[in-house]
């Protein structure tokens, strides 16, 4: 075997370890949350050391961002499947497009808001900008509704609409505090979105 075949299967057997890692992590935040993640025994479900997990990574706030930006992939994938032909019932697809991906995928999503890195280090711009676009999914369609608003306007609507609905999602979600019936939630997001739409003058006021 030559020297380029055998660094061929070093960086293939590097892939396929990095990728058991962040499965092995997934599987542990998706199944007890982020706080029962812990690098030993991510490392050795992956048969590694613990020193491995941190040269693939540069430390284990690499591995939790890695998951993180999956997640906010998969949830802005599935935003973006939204159909967007009618803005008012756009608008109401991706609050409960939302909440199903929230009540799947509960402890990715609290790691995605609440994982602090180590230090006080600033939180990757990278993955902030890609919660932002999943937010900014709802300024499309305000704009079809509210022509005459400023940009400035939309971008603060749509970020508090989503705002809110995370907010009511992830409250109505919590067990440790008083958990929603799902189609209670459902119930409540919908009449959320109406009120605010009747609020913004979108929907006709009853």
């Amino acid at each position: 075997m030559n020297n380029v075949q055998e660094e061929s299967l070093r960086d293939q057997k590097k892939f396929r370890r990095r990728l058991q890692i962040v499965e092995i992590a997934r599987g542990i935040i998706s199944a007890r949350g982020l706080r029962s993640l812990k690098v030993r025994d991510v490392a050795e479900a992956a048969g590694c050391s613990v020193g491995s997990v941190y040269n693939e990574f540069g430390d284990f706030d690499g591995v939790i961002l890695t998951v993180n930006r999956e997640t906010v992939q998969a949830l802005t994938a599935r935003l973006r499947a939204v159909p967007a032909e009618d803005p008012v019932r756009q608008l109401y697809g991706l609050a409960e497009t939302y909440l199903d991906f929230f009540a799947a995928h509960a402890n990715l999503l609290h790691s995605l808001f609440e994982h602090r890195m180590e230090d006080d280090r600033p939180y990757p711009d990278d993955i902030l900008q890609m919660v932002m676009d999943a937010f900014a999914l709802m300024h499309p369609p305000l704009v079809r509704l509210l022509p005459d608003a400023d940009d400035v306007k939309i971008a603060l609507l749509s970020r508090t609409l989503f705002s809110a609905v995370h907010g009511i999602i992830s409250l109505g979600l919590e067990e440790r505090m008083v958990a929603v019936p799902s189609q209670m939630l459902r119930q409540q997001v919908e009449q959320f979105v109406e009120t605010h739409l009747r609020g913004l003058g979108i929907l006709p006021l009853r």
